[in-house]
């Protein structure tokens, strides 16, 4: 404990006043959008840098999903954003059009940079939709093990293996078991 820590609680304690002047201090703004903006404006004032920019430093530790949208929600609370979900939709749409062209060589940017932006307009789709993009492609791959498994005990009780088996016995089942009442698609709740 002592002076080390009681300093930095006073740091902490002047850091959250200093960028928080619509609750501690004077300052108005009409919602949290604007309370939003004001933090990054200051947090960037204090920085100093000329090139400091509003979206921080790339954060190394973070899943890249986590990443893109924190990354979209700071550009989008100063105003970069698609003000409809139909932006994000049309952006995805776009992305998979250069997908189609690079996979046909048709373009000189590699698939995998198309498949990355691909996945940036998805997760800022996901993020104008309100959806956590990490929690539900981690449900997303649940259900598919689910309904894979589905496959292999259908096929099992068949004497057969996925291996054994054609893409047609295989997508047939898949079907089964998306029709049929499966253990639940998406994950428990956070507590």
């Amino acid at each position: 404990g002592g002076p080390a820590l009681a300093e930095a609680f006073e740091r902490a304690s002047a850091k959250l006043i200093r960028r928080h002047p619509h609750v501690y201090g004077e300052a108005r703004v009409a919602d949290g959008d604007a309370a939003y903006r004001q933090w990054q404006e200051i947090k960037q004032s204090e920085q100093g840098a000329a090139d400091a920019s509003l979206l921080g430093r790339e954060p190394k530790g973070l899943p890249a999903l986590v990443a893109a949208y924190r990354v979209q929600e700071k550009a989008g609370a100063v105003g970069f954003d698609w003000p409809t979900v139909a932006g994000p939709l049309a952006k995805v749409r776009e992305e998979i059009g250069e997908i189609e062209e690079a996979v046909s060589g048709d373009t000189t940017p590699p698939v995998a940079r198309e498949v990355g932006d691909l996945l940036f307009a998805v997760v800022n789709l996901a993020r104008h939709l309100g959806v956590d993009p990490e929690r539900e492609l981690r449900a997303a791959s649940h259900r598919f093990r689910g309904r894979f498994h589905h496959i292999e005990r259908r096929l099992a009780e068949r004497g057969s293996t996925p291996a054994q088996s054609t893409l047609e016995e295989m997508d047939a089942l898949w079907e089964e078991a998306k029709a049929a009442v499966l253990p639940p698609t998406s994950l428990p709740e956070k507590p």
